[in-house]
Formats: structure tokens, C-alpha cells, sequence
């Protein structure tokens, strides 16, 4: 019954992507769906992509390994960044009417840092969508009881996800993500009723995670500790921000009040659905103490899935598996729209020139298929966890991104020189700290943060001494 009904869901998931393939005319309708989705799309789709595998699986693992402090990045950076992305980036960059993030670079700096800014965004989608694919791989798995390996499993979610991703683009996601959020938010709370309840009541399991020391939050008072805590912290919380998925749905809003609004609602959602896993979680400890003895050192991802299937009849399954899959199949859709969009429009099409909608679409929807190629490849390649992949994807952009962005918009002093700066600097220092002391009292990624701070300082006070680039007008609507 539970692979009956995944396959029914998949086949509605498939579908809905051919009916979103014809609301799309022209690039502007893939890329942001025409700018015209009311506020509780917008939150939905907020809400839908951030929630993904890492969120159910990760985090909640990661929650049982180390408690609060272990999951600082996710949900709490990762929150906080959706709505400081609607506090400050939203309305200034929705006045723009730009298609992709790269495009701002450009208009604000130049040719140079649209390239840069852009290839950094597109690496940094591979850990996160390939987290996804992961997950996928491990569902199809356990629910087939093993009848489809691990690999197995993964190639057949990046098909899935790959047929509906390409043919409607953000309206298929938009559409998409309106439906899965409902079904986690309903399953998920289901789900949190019944484990909770075998494991003695949410406060039963609140009180012995407190016990257990689960909720020390703040470092340790040293430098190393502080720092740390603060290079976990601003990953993905400021990291995150210069994303085209962020910037997708910021734009695909029909007006810049449902956008300001859509992203801080939908950040508020996450953070608070997000502990509804890391609670099944933490009750696995209560409910079958063995089980997690056995996988916690080797599989912690496992848990809660196996925790799902060996403890609650199928109806709870298949609410609990439908959740996780809307999670998974949300996100990497998402995820792999966003770089090949970013790649095809601030990389391709200025060296193929105009080649009209028609052509430009097709050229979008075939880097798609190589996009989901590749990440197929890294997945299928690396033993990170889920966590640790989504965890690291965003320091390329922390260090490269960030910065110039965020001083392009409050800054009026910041420019080509400062951004050329501030990426060379952060980029350079984070990596020599990554290869020579990654285990330092810097994190790589803070230190190479700091950097790129400094070097759009300097850059941008000193005289030119890098020719100064044509300028486009950046204007707003």
C-alpha cells in the first residue's frame, strides 16, 4: 500500500509539472512566473524548498548527536536568512525587475563580477541538490525494503524531478510547492502526534532532552568556540542570501509587499516546523533506544525513517513518507532550476547572443538536463551526510557573494574595484585556510567573510587602478 500510494504521488507530482509547461510563454514565466504570485504562493514556496531532506533527515539527526549547538546552520541560520532576505534584500531588489541575482552584479559592478558572482552561486547548488537526490535515493530504498539499492533510488529521483523541473519551470514549482506544503504540514504534525504520544507526550520527550543536555545552545567561552559558533551561524543565514532560489521567489511575487512578506513568512514557518523532526527524532531515543544505538554512529539519517516504518502502521507511514517526499521532491526542484537558470542567462547568453524566447528556453531546459546530470554524478560520488552537504554548499557563496551584494545595496561608495576585491580576498582566504588549518581557531568561512568585508573596504576607498567598466543603468519600477 505505501509504494502504491509513493507511486499514485509521484504520478500526480509529474503531472502537475506538464499542466505548469503551459502557463510558460517566455523566459520571464520560467524563471519567475511571471511575477505574479499572491502572497500565500509565495510563503508556500518559501516554505517548501527551505524545508527539504536535511531538514527532516539532517537536522534531526544531527539533533540527537549534538543537541542545539550542532544544529546552529540549520533551522536557525537558515531561518533567520529567509527573513532578513524579506527585512533588507526584498523590496530593494524587486524595485530592480531583474531575472537573475547575476543580472544585479553586472548593472552594479560589471561583466567580470556577474561571471564570478555567478559561477560561485552555480557550485554552490551541487551540495544542495545532490543532499536531495541523496535522500530520494534512500525513501525509494526503504520503502522498496531494499528491493532498490541506495544508488538505484537516486537516479530515479533525479529523473523524477527532472521531468516536471523542466517543462514548467517556477510556475511548476510554485504549483508544486503549494501542494507539498500542505501535505508536510499536515503529515508532519500527524506524524508528531503519534510518536510523541508512544514516547510518553511531547513534554515527557521535551524534559529528558533536557536531561540529556540537548539544549545548550550557546559556545563554549572561548575564542575557538565563539568563532566556531559564528562560522556555523552566518553559513547559511547570510550565505544563503545572494541564492537564486531566494531571489527567484523574492521576484516571482506580484507585487514587493507580497514579496517583503512571503519570505518573512515563510522563514517564520520553517523555523518553527522545523522542530516538528527534530522532536521524532529525539523520541526514537525513548521508543527503540537499540535501534538508534545501532545507526547512530554509522547511519544517523536512517533513523527516523526505520523509526517510521518499524513503529507506526502504514496510514502514519504513508503521511510521514508523503511529507518527506513533498520535502525532497520541493526542494530539489528548486534547487535545480535556480543554477541553470543563473548559468544559461548570466553565462551562456551573453556569448550566444540574442536568440529569442524560443531558443533561450530551449537553451535553459537543456543546461537543466546537464545540471541534473552532474549532480547525479556528485551524489552518486560522495559519502557526506546530508547535513554536512546542504551545510557547506553556502560558504562559496558567504565568501564571494555576500558582500558584494549586501554593500551594493546599502553602500554607495562600494564598486568594480571593491566587489573584484572582496571576492579575491574572501575566496583566497577561505580556501588557504580550508587546505592548510580547516580545524583552526577561524573557521575558514568566517575568516574568508571577514576578508571580503576588508577587501570591498579598501578596494572601493583607494583610487582605481582597474579600468573602469561600461556602465548599464540600474534602474527600478
Amino acid at each position: 500500500m505505501l509504494v502504491w500510494f509513493v507511486i499514485v504521488y509521484l504520478m500526480i507530482a509529474i503531472g502537475i509539472g506538464l499542466y505548469a509547461a503551459t502557463k510558460v510563454h517566455n523566459a520571464r514565466d520560467y524563471v519567475v512566473a511571471g511575477r505574479a504570485l499572491p502572497l500565500y504562493m509565495v510563503t508556500a514556496t518559501v516554505f517548501a524548498t527551505w524545508f527539504g531532506s536535511e531538514t527532516v533527515l539532517g537536522t534531526s539527526a544531527t539533533f540527537l548527536q549534538e543537541g542545539l549547538h550542532g544544529i546552529i546552520a540549520d533551522p536557525f541560520g537558515a531561518s533567520l536568512c529567509l527573513i532578513f532576505a524579506g527585512l533588507f534584500f526584498a523590496r530593494k531588489l524587486y524595485r530592480m525587475n531583474l531575472l537573475t541575482i547575476g543580472d544585479y552584479y553586472r548593472l552594479r559592478y560589471s561583466r567580470t563580477v556577474e561571471v564570478v558572482t555567478s559561477m560561485a552561486i552555480v557550485i554552490s547548488y551541487l551540495g544542495w541538490v545532490s543532499a536531495q537526490i541523496t535522500a530520494s535515493g534512500l525513501v525509494f530504498s526503504l520503502i522498496s525494503n531494499q528491493q532498490i539499492s541506495l544508488h538505484e533510488g537516486m537516479l530515479l529521483g533525479s529523473a523524477i524531478v527532472l521531468v516536471y523541473t523542466i517543462f514548467g519551470g517556477m510556475w511548476s514549482i510554485a504549483l508544486h510547492d503549494f501542494l507539498q506544503m500542505n501535505v508536510i504540514l499536515v503529515g508532519m504534525l500527524y506524524i508528531g502526534y503519534i510518536i510523541s504520544g508512544d514516547a510518553g507526550g511531547l513534554m515527557h520527550v521535551v524534559h529528558h532532552a533536557s536531561l540529556e543536555g540537548k539544549f545548550n545552545f550557546w559556545p563554549q567561552p572561548t575564542a575557538s568556540g565563539i568563532l566556531g559558533f559564528l562560522g556555523a551561524w552566518v553559513t547559511m543565514m547570510l550565505g544563503s542570501i545572494p541564492q537564486q532560489d531566494v531571489f527567484q521567489r523574492i521576484m516571482s511575487a506580484k507585487n514587493e509587499n507580497v514579496a517583503v512578506q512571503g519570505s518573512v513568512l515563510g522563514g517564520v514557518m520553517y523555523f518553527l516546523f522545523a522542530f516538528v523532526p527534530i522532536t521524532l527524532g529525539y523520541s526514537a531515543t525513548l521508543i527503540d533506544p537499540s535501534m538508534v544505538n545501532g545507526l547512530i554512529g554509522s547511519h544517523p539519517q536512517h533513523i527516523l525513517p526505520e523509526l517510521i516504518l518499524n513503529h507506526t502502521p502504514v496510514f502514519a507511514q504513508i503521511m510521514f513518507f508523503g511529507a518527506l517526499l513533498s520535502s525532497i521532491l520541493s526542494t530539489a526542484s528548486a534547487t535545480l532550476l535556480a543554477p541553470s537558470i543563473t548559468f544559461t542567462e548570466n553565462v551562456i547568453k551573453p556569448l550566444i547572443g540574442n536568440w529569442g524566447e524560443r531558443h533561450l528556453l530551449l537553451v535553459m531546459r537543456g543546461i537543466v538536463v546537464l545540471f541534473a546530470a552532474l549532480v547525479a554524478l556528485y551524489a552518486l560520488s560522495t559519502n557526506s551526510s546530508i547535513f554536512n552537504m546542504v551545510e557547506n554548499a553556502y560558504k562559496v557563496t558567504l565568501v564571494a557573494a555576500f558582500v558584494p551584494l549586501a554593500a551594493g545595496l546599502y553602500w554607495k561608495r562600494a564598486n568594480n574595484q571593491g566587489a573584484i576585491l572582496a571576492i579575491v580576498a574572501g575566496s583566497a582566504s577561505w580556501i588557504w585556510l580550508e587546505v592548510h588549518n580547516p580545524a583552526g581557531t577561524w573557521p575558514p568561512q568566517l575568516f574568508g567573510l571577514v576578508m571580503s568585508a576588508a577587501g570591498m573596504i579598501i578596494g572601493s576607498l583607494l583610487p582605481d587602478f582597474l579600468p573602469k567598466p561600461r556602465q548599464e543603468h540600474l534602474h527600478t519600477t
